[in-house]
């Protein structure tokens, strides 16, 4: 595995509804943004296959990848760290730790477990969880100031409204919002 790579501020989540456009997204996004591959859709040889295409892109643009999962299959597959729940992910390792938090508890699991960084969500409405329950920008604030590492925004995230949460966050991370989609219409 890679030494560890310094925490981008922007990330890019891979998913089977933005596949088609990823070479498209990578070449738009920043020099030094991240990728977080998922691709849980497809089948164990083809995910692989699949994120050594992405990663050589991504890291032509000096970024760091991160895969989904624990934390020793990120290094047997190069990446520079991994991506989940904190349970998931497993521990040590020199790579990136970006865990996944929906409420304080998980912001706490995730700092015990020493994350790098805590992708906080969902902040707005957003199409992977059609209707469900958002934090808002106010909670997400609240959420943030006490979470103890860096905290990236994360559901129905766009450039205009990661401005609106700069001072609270580190980053933010999206898989519509930088893959060419709008937002949800019904989002603030």
């Amino acid at each position: 595995m890679p030494r560890k790579a310094v925490l981008p501020r922007l990330w890019l989540i891979t998913d089977a509804r933005n596949d088609a456009g990823l070479m498209r997204a990578i070449a738009a996004i920043p020099r030094g943004s991240g990728l977080i591959y998922r691709h849980y859709h497809l089948p164990p040889d083809e995910r692989r296959a699949r994120f050594d295409v992405l990663a050589r892109a991504m890291r032509a643009r000096g970024g760091a990848v991160v895969l989904a999962g624990a934390m020793a299959q990120a290094r047997r597959w190069g990446a520079d760290g991994a991506y989940g729940a904190a349970g998931l992910i497993g521990p040590g390792g020199s790579g990136l730790r970006l865990m996944t938090a929906h409420d304080l508890r998980e912001l706490g699991q995730a700092r015990r477990a020493r994350a790098d960084g805590v992708l906080l969500s969902p902040v707005f409405p957003t199409r992977s969880h059609p209707g469900g329950a958002v934090l808002g920008a106010l909670r997400f604030a609240l959420m943030a100031a006490r979470a103890g590492v860096p905290v990236l925004a994360l559901g129905g995230m766009d450039a205009r409204r990661a401005a609106r949460l700069r001072p609270m966050a580190h980053g933010w991370a999206a898989i519509d919002g930088l893959s060419g989609r709008e937002p949800p219409r019904n989002s603030p």
